[in-house]
């Protein structure tokens, strides 16, 4: 894993300075780095944690009842308001450990319970396809965060990455390709419209 860049550490330490806890938000399409950039955050500051928006997909079950599974990770195969209560209780920073989700990409479901947010860590970071989103409850939670990143990334290698994760976990070739051409890029689309609100747009190397 690359080191966070001085320059987007110096701006969470500039925050640290100034309140107790940092909320940071990171988003950007499907196979940016959302998740690579919010551990480089993680791994550079003592005691941060990690809390993706991945642990609030619905569960399998629940999107076949739906008649959304077909297109799990669009915007409403999440529970918003879930992930907004979470947040909402980091923010208020109590004295207890608040457990979030993860999700486990070898089962693709969401685990509970999975991470512990203990009441000194002073810098949280969360990432997300659609946190800047005006869907409700995405304007709460765009709120609740001091600041959200927009990870820009070359379209080609977006859906490059994309295809090999896809594989990685049980597609083939053409599944994968007809994946991201059906559900990743409709999201993708939705996601960059939003990229003008957020607070950074941060571009990495490839």
């Amino acid at each position: 894993m690359a080191p966070l860049p001085p320059d987007l550490a110096a701006r969470v330490a500039a925050r640290l300075d100034r309140q107790h806890r940092v909320l940071l938000g990171i988003t950007g399409p499907p196979g940016a780095g959302k998740s690579t950039l919010a551990e480089s955050v993680v791994t550079a500051f003592d005691g941060a944690v990690y809390v993706p928006a991945d642990g609030f997909h619905l569960a399998d079950a629940e999107l076949t009842r739906l008649g959304r599974l077909d297109r799990k990770g669009a915007i409403d195969t999440f529970d918003g308001h879930g992930y907004l209560a979470l947040l909402q209780r980091i923010r208020a920073r109590p004295s207890h450990t608040v457990y979030a989700p993860a999700f486990h990409r070898d089962l693709e479901q969401p685990i509970a319970g999975s991470i512990p947010v203990p009441p000194d860590a002073r810098v949280v970071v969360t990432e997300g396809n659609y946190l800047l989103d005006d869907d409700e409850p995405l304007p709460a939670v765009r709120a609740v965060l001091d600041e959200v990143w927009f990870l820009d990334v070359d379209r080609d290698e977006r859906r490059r990455r994309l295809i090999k994760r896809h594989m990685q976990f049980g597609k083939t070739s053409e599944q994968a390709q007809a994946w991201v051409r059906d559900v990743d890029d409709p999201n993708a689309d939705r996601i960059e419209a939003c990229r003008h609100k957020a607070d950074l747009i941060v571009e990495l190397p490839v």
